[in-house]
């Protein structure tokens, strides 16, 4: 069960996958400008999904793992408004957020022992389905910034 819950995860954020773009595939070549750009006021930008996403892996890891709230790399939840200070180092910090994110959630399920609830598998089977959801977003935000220019 556990190399099949990897499997999800890892084709959903950056192994090869039949459907096209995962979540790292899709912000691969992204620049911190592109990141920042928002279609209308109110709407999240490309760099706030990566972050949200790197939080839902964290809500996860957490959820596998039984640790507790408030260690996720920043503070907050959900959404975290960028970006703060635009650039390429900071773009790149929180894109290593999301990467860390992914490793700590797949290394937990890796060590999952046989029999998790089903509750728990929802989740991380979840964790796979959000990534490709915000990966088809940042693919339509990336066509969207191009066309403004």
């Amino acid at each position: 069960m556990n190399e099949l819950l990897l499997t999800l995860l890892d084709e959903a954020y950056e192994k090869k996958s039949w459907h096209g773009p995962n979540l790292r595939g899709s912000l691969r070549g992204v620049d911190a400008d592109t990141a920042a750009w928002r279609p209308s006021p109110q709407a999240h930008n490309i760099w706030e999904l990566a972050l949200h996403a790197a939080y839902w892996k964290y809500v996860v890891w957490r959820k596998v793992t039984g640790a507790r709230r408030g260690s996720f790399a920043l503070t907050g939840s959900n959404f975290f408004p960028r970006p703060a200070e635009p650039g390429e180092t900071a773009w790149k910090h929180d894109l290593a957020i999301l990467d860390s994110a992914h490793r700590d959630l797949r290394a937990s399920v890796a060590k999952m022992k046989p029999g998790a609830p089903e509750k728990l598998l929802h989740a991380i089977r979840g964790a796979a389905a959000h990534d490709l959801y915000h990966a088809g977003q940042i693919r339509l935000l990336r066509r969207l910034c191009e066309l403004k220019k």
